[in-house]
């Protein structure tokens, strides 16, 4: 890598470019599309082909950038394969991946070869180089994004067998295709070179890949003892981008060594290294969950830096020549994949609906299959850059494609938790409190004080109801979806759970995924289960941190705190959601309130919003409001229907 003016002033202007990127693809998740599509699109009309914004060979220049990335790719994905998870779903896993595997790169390989005629950039080569096109597109093919399936199972909250033979298979398959991409890429510059496929030859590949494999263990150890290092988190960051870079500088290096000392270049593979690196630190190392963290951290910085760059680097005019042979080769892969979900389910013994289905969660593509293409047009000159545009139009397609296929087939097999519909407020303020003690009942009667409707679940057989005249108590048998309907569980607008963590967890997961109760308000007993309810959204009370809390607030904001907690007299805080459509586009400014009443804040779509006199009201916003009591009552009835 050698820095001049030039080198600087490319990479000042692609900065500026790259950080406009990121802030216009997020306009692209709004409308449904993958962040990726986006920084690929800003990406092309930042380029030379539209509005020029960087000169056409800024990707070459840059190209330090798409080294950096690839490893970080290869470390990201390597990452994610951590033996112990993907034990349980092995015999699925094996089979799935033998077919998507096998049978794609099989079928795809063949069918490409026998297409180059009607492919403009391969009807004119040799056989040799078409058999080099078909081998490397079709290991393309096989590639999946592990970064795009755990972005849908996250948002899906999915679990189950289903999702984990699809983790697992997508893992396993990124693992496994940057070693077949090692023989292929071998085997095609041979091929390309005219080199004869001689026992020569495969004792170098063999000499090629073991030579890999060592010096990824050693690259394993090297970042296994960064993060033993007690450093600031920037710098071990740091280090580790400097370790996957030095990976390539080192290829690079033996490459050119090789040529000039014996007229033959040997070629290490630079991801396959990064790959082995990254599962020994995964599955050897106790510093793992710091890896992936450190690898959450910063690869939203490197996916916007590769992906914008690889956009960038499109050639415009190409990509739409080519790009009803993308649409072909698109429907090609899907058709592959169909196939290989069959042979891999049916050899697994899987049920017939997830052989139907089982292709759904690998049409996504991103990180690997744009590393791979990149790595392809570098290497072969005469028809690398044509080939590289091609696999990016269809990876574009897959992005498009891939994410509502997979949602769709979690949704077909039952295995997707996401939150159901919030109800409607039907004008009354009512609570259920889960559990039955001092607390619970003191918090059900504060509450009736200040207008709630509040009632108490439990199942306590051996409770005198007569004993609280004042309280509704629901005594039922179990806590389960059917008693919970049995006493209008859709009417309340928030539910307090004041049982076991465990107890409490069971429910909340089944009023999040059946009901959609607005809140959820959890009494916590062991600090370990805080990030299993926060996941739900729920309202989190530690009766361990609470009182310190308290007093804390207490004395360095003693009126806002006793303000919240309504030990001012005659005055009150409360949440109103603006449900009456009068009130829609009007500031905050001409509501005509009640002079005691200051409005706190306003929270629209689950964002707290910094509020002043013009702030226009939405339907459905919820604001935070201070005053009397009486006030307060007026108020209500002007923002209900």
């Amino acid at each position: 890598m050698t820095f001049n003016q030039n080198t600087v002033l490319l990479l000042g202007g692609f900065a500026i470019v790259a950080v406009a990127a990121k802030q216009l693809a997020g306009f692209f998740t709004k409308i449904k599309l993958p962040f990726i599509t986006g920084l690929l699109v800003i990406g092309l009309f930042s380029g030379p082909f539209i509005f020029n914004l960087l000169p056409k060979g800024a990707g070459n220049s840059l190209h330090f950038i798409n080294d950096i990335s690839l490893a970080f790719i290869a470390f990201a994905a390597a990452a994610e394969l951590y033996l112990k998870e993907v034990r349980s779903q092995f015999n699925s896993i094996k089979w799935m991946t033998f077919g998507q595997l096998v049978v794609t790169f099989v079928v795809s390989s063949i069918v490409i070869y026998f297409m180059a005629g009607i492919i403009p950039f391969m009807s004119d080569l040799n056989a040799a180089n078409k058999v080099a096109v078909s081998l490397l597109m079709a290991t393309i093919f096989v590639a999946r994004s592990p970064a795009s399936a755990i972005a849908v199972i996250t948002e899906m909250r999915a679990k189950g067998p289903f999702v984990r033979t699809a983790m697992g298979v997508t893992v396993v398959k990124d693992f496994l295709v940057i070693l077949l991409f090692a023989i292929c890429f071998s085997v095609s510059q041979a091929l390309v070179n005219g080199d004869p496929l001689r026992l020569k030859f495969l004792l170098t590949l063999l000499a090629e890949l073991t030579a890999s494999f060592g010096l990824g263990f050693l690259v394993g150890k090297i970042l296994t003892l960064l993060l033993k290092q007690r450093m600031h988190q920037h710098l071990k960051t740091t280090l580790i981008l400097a370790t996957g870079y030095g990976v390539y500088a080192f290829y690079y290096f033996v490459k050119s060594y090789t040529v000039e000392e014996f007229g033959k270049e040997f070629h290490l593979e630079p991801l396959l290294i990064c790959i082995i690196g990254s599962f020994i630190v995964t599955n050897y190392s106790k510093f793992r969950y710091e890896f992936l963290k450190i690898l959450e951290e910063i690869g939203p910085y490197v996916y916007i830096a590769f992906f914008t760059l690889t956009g960038i680097s499109v050639s415009l005019d190409v990509f739409i020549e080519l790009f009803g042979i993308a649409v072909l080769l698109f429907t090609l892969r899907l058709v592959t994949m169909v196939l290989g979900s069959f042979v891999g389910g049916a050899l697994a013994g899987d049920s017939p609906l997830f052989r139907k289905i089982g292709w759904m969660p690998y049409v996504t593509q991103a990180g690997v299959g744009l590393g791979l293409a990149t790595i392809v047009a570098d290497a072969f000159p005469t028809w690398g850059s044509e080939f590289a545009t091609v696999v990016v139009a269809v990876i574009v397609l897959n992005q498009f494609v891939g994410p509502p296929l997979f949602k769709w087939s979690i949704n077909l097999v039952g295995e997707g938790h996401t939150r159901a519909n919030i109800p409607q407020y039907d004008g009354v303020r009512d609570a259920f409190i889960v559990g039955f003690d001092s607390q619970s009942v003191a918090l059900a009667r504060q509450l009736k004080e200040h207008g709630w409707e509040a009632e108490l679940v439990t199942r306590k057989e051996d409770l005198n109801v007569e004993d609280f005249p004042d309280l509704i108590i629901h005594q039922v048998k179990d806590f389960d979806l059917e008693t919970f309907k049995g006493i209008n569980v859709e009417k309340v607008e928030a539910i307090v759970l004041t049982l076991t963590d465990d107890e409490n967890l069971g429910i909340a997961e089944l009023i999040y995924q059946n009901v959609g109760t607005k809140d959820i308000v959890v009494r916590l007993n062991q600090r370990y289960n805080f990030e299993k309810f926060h996941k739900l959204g729920c309202l989190i009370v530690d009766p361990h941190t609470a009182m310190v809390s308290l007093m804390d607030h207490l004395v360095r904001s003693p009126q806002a705190a006793t303000l919240l907690l309504g030990m001012k007299e005659g005055q009150d805080t409360m949440d109103i959601q603006v449900l009456n459509p009068n009130l829609r586009g009007i500031p905050l400014r001409e509501l005509r309130l009640p002079a005691d009443i200051i409005v706190l804040s306003v929270n629209r779509n689950g964002q707290s919003i910094i509020t002043h006199g013009y702030t226009r009201l939405r339907i459905g916003d919820v604001l935070t409001i201070v005053g009397s009591k009486e006030s307060l009552q007026k108020v209500t009835l002007k923002f209900d229907r």
